[in-house]
């Protein structure tokens, strides 16, 4: 059977070969907030499990791999390799409102899957707003006296959805 002669798609061919970047062919991602967390699939079929190498710096993550061929030593004569190899490489840049202690990595069935919290500082609050009676002056009761709250050092109470130390949230920590 006679293969038929077209340039355009050789050439297609051939450019999509020569520019191909290990980043864009080799590691696909799906990247998603979750309530307090971000979520990475990172797909890596055929990698080392060892190879796999997760990293932080600068806010800048990282992650590369490796992959083999398993016959990439033996004289072998191709008839087509399309399965690339080679270490692979792909960055993320993080935002300073997640949690970097807090990143956690799994592989399983060809997929890595970071977890990337969501920083506390960054999470939403809930400002409680302090109010007097009607016809009285702030920072003054009723009866003419000044109450808790003093305008020299006014207090700020934070509540939010999350467990938090109430000693925090009264600014007492």
């Amino acid at each position: 059977m006679a293969t038929r002669f077209d340039p355009i798609r050789d050439l297609d061919r051939f450019f999509s070969e020569v520019t191909r970047t290990p980043t864009s062919t080799s590691l696909p991602m799906d990247l998603y907030r979750d309530g307090e967390v971000f979520v990475a699939h990172i797909d890596m079929p055929g990698v080392d499990p060892s190879s796999i190498d997760v990293d932080v710096e600068d806010r800048t993550l990282t992650v590369r791999a490796q992959r083999r061929s398993a016959v990439a030593d033996k004289d072998v004569k191709w008839l087509t390799r399309e399965r690339t190899t080679g270490t692979y490489a792909r960055q993320l840049t993080l935002g300073n409102r997640v949690a970097l202690d807090r990143i956690r990595a799994e592989y399983q069935d060809g997929v890595l899957t970071l977890t990337i919290p969501v920083a506390e500082e960054a999470r939403p609050r809930k400002i409680t707003v302090a109010h007097s009676q009607s016809g009285s002056q702030p920072g003054m009761s009723s009866s003419g006296s000044q109450s808790g709250l003093s305008s020299q050092s006014p207090e700020v109470v934070e509540s939010s959805t999350a467990t938090e130390d109430p000693k925090q949230v009264a600014g007492q920590a």
